[in-house]
């Protein structure tokens, strides 16, 4: 492997590290904003959901830029929303700049998944195990975001936002300096979209859609639902963020190294299974242990989706296609966060989780699908 190919990889890696932190912060992040300024629960769902307005936007418009203005203008200039967003964030008290401030969040979101996709898929020996490590760091660095908020937020109630800030600072200047190849050279041989006119691939959007709201919502909602029914309390219930990453982590680095998939259809069909069951469970108890084990076994079973619905699109994976299905998938992510949000509003914190039932049970509609998509390709 070239050094300028190693670098890419290392700078996808890094720089998705980082964005992990940055994103799942956005959840313990607004938690501490409600509590700041006591803004209403269906405010809280808006914050979230601009984060992925702003992603599905970014999704888009990252595969225009490429072509324009190549790779690494593209990032450069989108992925300066997580510097700015934060530092607005720890700045103002007005609720319209907040919103942009997590709309910009989003819009950096976009651009790492898109960048870091190609930055490490296109420069990794074996794919299957460079998506998952990929993925693995995003979830370490999720994993670490509420010991950098617990550990600044002694320093005061906004330091946090400013640390952040600077992280994603941090992560433009590795785009800044990282050597990219130039989106428009695809041009010149003409752009595949005979992957829209497939139904395997818009299955497997449907069932990222589906991964993304469950997902999302969790992140986005659990501090809060925790804090809500005093099942944790206090500094204890950010950390069930980082139960959420462990369990992803370890998922992800087992699927990599340990215990490769070997039918994907089949393995994501168990995984949905899992989702249904550890949520049911969790939504149903009341106290902190089985309350934080479910959440465990729930992202465990969370955790492999994305990586393995990715593998299961084969040669369908190419820069535009991404483009095409990353966006829309996190469609999802917008809709669930901001429904929980509406819905709790009106009918309680307790049922507002419990409709995040609906994409779970989405999971598996679609992963049974797929594989008999799959099935019919192979016979």
């Amino acid at each position: 492997m070239e050094k300028k190919q190693i670098l890419q990889k290392n700078a996808g890696l890094f720089t998705f590290f980082i964005s992990g932190i940055c994103v799942i912060s956005s959840g313990i992040v607004v938690s501490l904003l409600q509590e700041e300024y006591g803004f209403a629960y269906n405010m809280t769902g808006t914050l979230l959901s601009l984060v992925s307005v702003g992603n599905l936007l970014s999704g888009f418009m990252t595969a225009v830029l490429n072509g324009k203005l190549g790779m690494k203008k593209t990032a450069v200039l989108l992925t300066a929303g997580y510097g700015i967003g934060y530092l607005v964030m720890g700045m103002t008290t007005w609720m319209t700049v907040l919103m942009l401030a997590f709309f910009l969040l989003g819009i950096a979101k976009g651009c790492v998944i898109n960048t870091c996709t190609i930055l490490v898929g296109n420069n990794s020996q074996n794919r299957t195990v460079g998506m998952n490590l990929m993925h693995s760091c995003y979830a370490f660095g999720a994993l670490l975001c509420p010991f950098f908020i617990a550990a600044t937020a002694s320093f005061g109630s906004l330091v946090p936002l400013f640390v952040l800030a600077a992280m994603g600072t941090v992560m433009w200047a590795v785009f800044f300096m990282t050597p990219m190849t130039v989106g428009g050279k695809q041009k010149e041989k003409g752009t595949d979209w005979s992957f829209l006119k497939s139904r395997k691939f818009w299955l497997l959007t449907g069932l990222l859609f589906c991964q993304n709201a469950a997902e999302f919502s969790v992140n986005g909602w659990m501090v809060t639902y925790f804090k809500g029914r005093g099942i944790l309390s206090g500094i204890l219930s950010t950390y069930t963020v980082t139960v959420m990453w462990s369990a992803t982590l370890i998922a992800r680095l087992l699927i990599a190294f340990v215990f490769p998939i070997k039918n994907t259809y089949s393995a994501l069909i168990k995984m949905g299974i899992g989702c249904i069951v550890f949520y049911i469970g969790m939504m149903m108890t009341d106290s902190q242990i089985p309350a934080v084990l479910l959440l465990f076994a729930f992202a465990f079973s969370m955790a492999g989706m994305n990586p393995t619905a990715m593998a299961s699109a084969g040669k369908m994976t190419t820069p535009v296609s991404i483009g095409i299905m990353l966006p829309v998938a996190s469609a999802g992510a917008i809709l669930m966060p901001w429904i929980a949000g509406i819905i709790s509003e009106q009918a309680g914190l307790t049922v507002g989780m419990a409709s995040n039932i609906v994409p779970c049970i989405g999971l598996l509609i679609f992963s049974i699908l797929v594989k008999r998509m799959g099935t019919k390709e192979e016979k």
